[in-house]
């Protein structure tokens, strides 16, 4: 999970690991999460699979951006 402080808000960009098959290469189900003084503000769904969680974690934190640039 990988945190930033962006316009005021705390933003959050998450990486789910998923293995489906124990011979598989294991992926990552990237999420992104909005909080403000410590409280949920809003949180979006899976965003995509990628192949690193570093990927994941950045594309949840730009979905954050993108969420309070359009809610700001």
């Amino acid at each position: 999970m990988q945190r930033d402080n962006y316009k005021g808000y705390a933003i959050w960009g998450h990486a789910i690991r998923e293995q489906r098959d124990i011979l598989a290469r294991e992926q990552y189900a990237a999420s992104g999460t909005v909080t403000r003084s410590g409280k949920f503000v809003e949180a979006s769904g899976v965003l995509g699979i990628f192949e690193s969680e570093d990927e994941a974690q950045e594309c949840g934190l730009n979905w954050a951006r993108a969420w309070v640039d359009n809610h700001v």
